[in-house]
């Protein structure tokens, strides 16, 4: 499941997209579109458009209309509006044109797997990791507390077994894998009305198309994750 930038035309079509991203000086009011783009044409995932997270009288709905919806702005709009992996930025942007404010959701078990940690200890873990060498994939941060390591795909399923041979299979662990059906919403896209995803460590073009094995990661994370637990 590598990385493609097949469908960008060329050097250019990079250049472009990154210069229009998010966070650039000239991102106005293409960012949503480019970021599509970004993930699509330059790190090589599928896209898709998710609900959106309104408030209304200190309450958070979402655009799907459900009542008591369980996941508001975090779950597809339409699973058949996905944008797939290797769209041009014409492309991309032509698809986000007809959802406009649409969150940007990654579908996971296709391309990497997560690794789903409690934030405090999600960003002293990629702190040890760091400082230790391992080879990381993006990382990012949500607004409710929650650290995601991007891993190869494959981890959320094996995730039970890893932690037996680990010997963690029995702790007290705030750690879950997303895999195969799920989704996780991706920057800068707001997650359920309480602020944006942001990346501890963004994409690159190796990252994105390699993320690292699970195990590489899972006995800092478990150990940690342990810790946090303990001392709460």
């Amino acid at each position: 499941m590598g990385f493609t930038i097949g469908a960008i035309s060329g050097l250019s079509g990079i250049r472009e997209i990154r210069d229009l991203r998010p966070g650039s000086r000239r991102r106005g009011r293409a960012s949503a579109c480019t970021a599509v783009a970004e993930y699509t044409g330059l790190w090589g995932w599928d896209v898709v458009p998710g609900a959106r997270a309104a408030r209304s009288g200190g309450r958070v709905g979402c655009s799907c209309g459900a009542t008591a919806c369980p996941a508001p702005g975090a779950h597809p709009l339409d699973a058949s509006l996905e944008v797939p992996a290797g769209a041009t930025l014409a492309e991309a942007g032509q698809a986000w044109a007809d959802v406009p404010g649409a969150a940007l959701l990654l579908p996971t078990g296709r391309f990497f797997d997560v690794i789903e940690v409690a934030e405090r200890a999600g960003q002293c873990a990629l702190m040890r990791l760091e400082r230790m060498g391992v080879p990381l994939g993006p990382v990012a941060a949500t607004p409710h507390g929650r650290t995601w390591f991007l891993v190869a795909t494959g981890a959320a399923s094996e995730l039970p077994e890893l932690l037996y041979r680990m010997g963690w299979d029995d702790a007290d662990l705030d750690l879950r894998g997303r895999g195969e059906g799920e989704y996780i919403t991706a920057p800068p896209s707001d997650l359920g009305g309480l602020g944006p995803v942001r990346w501890l460590r963004p994409p690159t073009l190796e990252a994105a198309g390699r993320p690292p094995q699970a195990r590489l990661l899972l006995g800092t994370l478990a150990y940690v994750s342990h810790r946090s637990a303990v001392a709460d």
